[in-house]
């Protein structure tokens, strides 16, 4: 696999920045010396050293002085702090990558104009290298930009490429999905629990249950319904279960969980862009 070139910043190197390092660094993409994050304690600082061998700044802008990659993996209420701090520091032509969720990619070219940007929605199984993630480019970013993108959080699991009106969705969908899935897990365990399994069991085996059927969909490339009826048979216990299933209404509820999601993270970020109000008198 062909190497990155060039520099690659890491603006705020908390747990999901972390993971990305960890993700590049370890399948080779690049080398520890080519990456650089920041994070204004320094204890954390060599503590990623110690663990990847990468360079570690307290300073912000150091970080996008030297980089030809940023990602910028802070919060979205700080972001506008950050862009402001950095905005002198980054090199031009600098291809620019955002994990905060629900700032648009506008907000961002507004501050770094020279930049090529793209945004990106990843989801918190990027933690152990099974995250889902998608990207949008910006007015500048080419289709090499992209596929750099692409090639980062493929580390960390999977990526798709589309336009950043679709962003809103994926946090619905993915971004906030292990929240439910999470929720699912737990209620089958309680029901275990129900039904005389002990709770060390029964969370086992109900994760090991979601995470093979995952497994089993994205594998065979099946559509759901052909798995689901492949486990259903004649007055079988499966198909009592569905009935049950369909009658709560866990179809509906979930599909109405991401459109809320959704909605949600649209409002949030506008919120988060919003110009301030001025006072009056």
């Amino acid at each position: 696999m062909d190497m990155l070139s060039g520099t690659v910043g890491v603006v705020g190197v908390g747990n999901m920045a972390e993971a990305l390092i960890r993700g590049l660094v370890h399948s080779g993409i690049v080398a520890p010396a080519q990456v650089v994050g920041s994070h204004p304690r320094q204890e954390r600082g060599e503590e990623l050293t110690r663990r990847y061998g990468i360079g570690v700044t307290t300073e912000n802008r150091e970080a996008a002085r030297r980089a030809d990659i940023l990602i910028l993996a802070v919060k979205p209420q700080v972001m506008p702090k950050v862009l402001d701090e950095i905005q002198g520091d980054v090199k031009a032509g600098a291809l620019v990558i955002s994990i905060a969720a629900g700032i648009p990619i506008a907000a961002i070219e507004g501050r770094l104009p020279k930049a090529r940007i793209v945004r990106s929605m990843p989801n918190t199984p990027t933690l152990v290298g099974a995250g889902a993630t998608a990207v949008a480019g910006g007015e500048h970013a080419t289709a090499a930009d992209l596929a750099i993108a692409k090639r980062i959080f493929d580390s960390v699991g999977t990526t798709i490429i589309l336009d950043e009106y679709h962003l809103d969705a994926i946090t619905g969908l993915s971004g906030s999905g292990p929240a439910y899935i999470f929720l699912i897990i737990e209620a089958l365990s309680d029901a275990g629990v129900k039904v005389g399994l002990s709770r060390h069991h029964a969370q086992a085996l109900g994760a090991q249950t979601v995470f093979g059927s995952a497994k089993l969909l994205i594998e065979t490339g099946e559509h759901p319904g052909r798995l689901k009826d492949m486990v259903t048979s004649p007055g079988g216990t499966a198909i009592a279960g569905l009935h049950v299933l369909e009658a709560g209404g866990l179809r509906t509820t979930l599909m109405d969980a991401v459109e809320v999601a959704t909605r949600r993270s649209r409002d949030l970020g506008e919120a988060l862009t919003a110009p301030p109000h001025k006072k009056k008198g």
